[in-house]
């Protein structure tokens, strides 16, 4: 736009309508990689199953057995109102809670100064699981026999033994991986990691290279008179 009365061979400045930048092209926020997160949740996985080791020998030392009784080639128990089966179930239930606490919050201690991620989810929920069936299958193996005839032969008539160790509710095994994940999802919830506010939409983004300052009023100044032509003289007309 040319603005009017503005002496020839002038530049005119910029215009005072234009936007003071161009528009930028959007940034595309950049893709973490991938392996650092697959290492995390490996090396979670890996702590979930090397506790469950630990899990599966607590609750071999502390869960109740169920007691039986030989007498006259019959095996009995010995406290037939008991609830040694509901406390193996609880006792295993309990260390789950314990470690589920432990796992959720040493991975978010861990991780919180980069902020997470799903790796650390998906690898406190594997591992945990890992974590108590491997607890399971360790406490019911290295616990005594299921073969209660052979076992009562041992003993002989008149004698007591222990049953082995059994988890009958198998939802336990899911208490250490829900404990988990919602610790973790209140722990990052509150104090995890905050990505920045984006500004608001009717706020024009800086530019990221700004380009030297180009000369010449923003705004036209008053009109300047221009160069005088050669001419005729004209004097005063002829007096009558």
């Amino acid at each position: 736009m040319t603005v009017p009365n503005t002496p020839a061979g002038s530049t005119p400045g910029p215009d005072p309508f234009a936007p003071p930048f161009p528009p930028q092209p959007p940034v595309r926020a950049k893709r973490p990689p991938l392996g650092p997160e697959l290492r995390i949740g490996a090396v979670i996985v890996l702590a979930g199953a090397v506790l469950g080791v630990v899990l599966g020998l607590l609750w071999l030392w502390l869960a109740p057995r169920v007691g039986y009784a030989v007498q006259d080639d019959h095996i009995l128990y010995r406290d037939p109102e008991g609830e040694e089966l509901i406390g193996a179930v609880g006792v295993f239930s309990l260390l789950g809670l314990a470690l589920g606490l432990l796992t959720a919050l040493g991975a978010f201690l861990w991780t919180r100064g980069r902020g997470g991620g799903i790796a650390v989810a998906v690898g406190l929920a594997v591992g945990g699981l890992l974590g108590s069936v491997i607890a399971w299958q360790l406490g019911t193996h290295l616990g005594a026999t299921p073969d209660l005839r052979a076992h009562a032969l041992s003993v002989g008539n008149g004698g007591t033994f222990d049953g082995p160790l059994e988890l009958t509710a198998k939802g336990a095994l899911m208490v250490w991986p829900m404990t988990a994940m919602i610790l973790l999802l209140a722990l990052s919830a509150t104090f995890g990691k905050r990505e920045p506010d984006r500004p608001p939409y009717w706020e024009a983004p800086e530019p990221l290279h700004p380009g030297p300052a180009q000369p010449g009023p923003l705004h036209p100044g008053p009109a300047q008179p221009g160069p005088v032509q050669p001419g005729p003289v004209q004097g005063p007309p002829p007096a009558e």
